[in-house]
């Protein structure tokens, strides 16, 4: 599976030429890029951040060996990118309006995970909304949203 994940990305096939598998993958590793990326934002990458991503890729329904592989995967991924494009130009293609409010929220859970806010993690927020064309309206909806649940 996660070999044909790094080749999507290694070779960014057309979405026309993509076969369903691959989109899935493509989505898996974008969503996650994201996730272990806002993990990283405040130079500590904390337990309960990392266990808290963990739980929101149950989404994809995968088993352990799968998400650690993913975990790896984006890890790499994020080492070798000079820009998020590549990750929010899937989510823009593949998903709605609700479900790229439900990655923000998804975002906003990690950088509260560990107990503190940083400012370079609502930085990235900002990005990362402005890229996936989320109203402020509902960038701060989800904010208020993820604190509360924290």
């Amino acid at each position: 599976m996660l070999k044909s994940i790094k080749s999507f990305f290694d070779n960014l096939a057309p979405v026309s030429e993509q076969s369903e598998t691959d989109k899935q993958h493509a989505i898996q590793l974008a969503v996650s890029v994201l996730l272990v990326e806002m993990s990283r934002m405040d130079g500590e990458v904390s337990e309960e951040e990392m266990s808290h991503i963990s739980q929101l890729l149950n989404q994809f329904d995968l088993n352990q060996e799968e998400k650690l592989e993913l975990f790896a995967l984006a890890n790499e991924k994020l080492d070798h990118s000079t820009d998020y494009y590549q990750f929010t130009s899937v989510v823009n293609k593949q998903f709605d309006q609700t479900r790229k409010i439900e990655i923000i929220e998804q975002l906003w859970q990690v950088a509260y995970a560990d107990g503190d806010l940083n400012a370079h993690e609502e930085h990235y927020l900002r990005k990362i909304h402005s890229l996936i064309h989320v109203s402020h309206k509902d960038f701060m909806r989800t904010k208020h949203r993820a604190k509360n649940s924290h």
